[in-house]
């Protein structure tokens, strides 16, 4: 599909029911959801997830990375597949995109969120975000993008899925996966979208919220870490309810053992 300004946007439609729309995280793209959209289309509903401008199959344009065009973009897509009623499930820089996108364009089409290992509401360290990311550690991640991104990506996915930690149960696979997936991300995404997710403070978008919305974070989140994101957004949102997976890495909904969890609780989620 075209958004508004001519992009061209890939999406995958699974199934029918009342719509489930996935977002993908950075740097990863839609196929990142395939388990969870196998599982909703089996049980009665419609999955839809898109790769995110810059990402996978979509156009890879050399501006518009920003959390505003990301929003639109989502919405263009709530549009031209006319989805009502829809639960709107986010990975890490998508949940930025979520938050956004309901601070937009608001819940008309919005019955549940799921904010998973989620940005929202800033990731930056500052006098008011002290549990926050120090801005060197977004500095770094650039110029390691810039330097050899390959590299980059493979070194990434250790932390990402908590492969570094004792007892951990990720596979070659996951990795593999990973890396893949985030090759198909244009290096200008790839640094724009860095500077997107570590500044962009979402609190009065998390404030528009009034749909029923699950908060699932692991407490070893190395990426996006829980107490300045996850907990501070189940306190934000009108009556969130907070998952908190112990041990758990941001690779969540792929870590075999989590995935399974999670895929419980996001189908009761969507049941309740």
């Amino acid at each position: 599909m075209k958004t508004r300004d001519g992009e061209e946007i890939y999406y995958k439609d699974w199934g029918t029911g009342r719509p489930v729309l996935f977002i993908h995280g950075w740097p990863l793209n839609a196929d990142a959801w395939d388990d969870q959209m196998k599982l909703v289309a089996e049980n009665g509903f419609r999955g839809v997830a898109h790769d995110r401008r810059g990402h996978g199959r979509s156009s890879q344009p050399f501006n518009g990375y920003d959390f505003d065009s990301f929003a639109d973009d989502l919405n263009d897509v709530m549009t031209a597949l006319d989805l009502r009623d829809a639960t709107l499930v986010a990975h890490s820089m998508g949940g930025g995109e979520l938050a956004r996108y309901i601070g937009r364009h608001g819940t008309g089409r919005v019955a549940q969120a799921v904010l998973l290992s989620a940005v929202p509401p800033l990731m930056i360290q500052g006098p008011n975000n002290p549990e926050g990311v120090p801005e060197q550690v977004f500095d770094d991640i650039k110029n390691g993008i810039l330097a050899e991104r390959s590299q980059y990506w493979k070194d990434t996915a250790e932390p990402f899925f908590g492969a570094n930690r004792p007892g951990n149960k990720v596979t070659q696979g996951n990795k593999d996966a990973f890396w893949f997936m985030a090759m198909h991300q244009c290096v200008q995404a790839a640094v724009k979208c860095v500077d997107a997710f570590a500044y962009t403070d979402f609190t009065e978008d998390l404030r528009k919220f009034d749909v029923p919305t699950l908060v699932v974070h692991g407490d070893d989140d190395q990426i996006v870490p829980i107490d300045a994101t996850g907990r501070k957004t189940a306190k934000i949102v009108p009556d969130a309810t907070l998952k908190v997976y112990e041990g758990g890495s941001h690779g969540i909904a792929l870590v075999p053992g989590d995935k399974e969890r999670f895929n419980q609780d996001l189908l009761d989620f969507l049941k309740s």
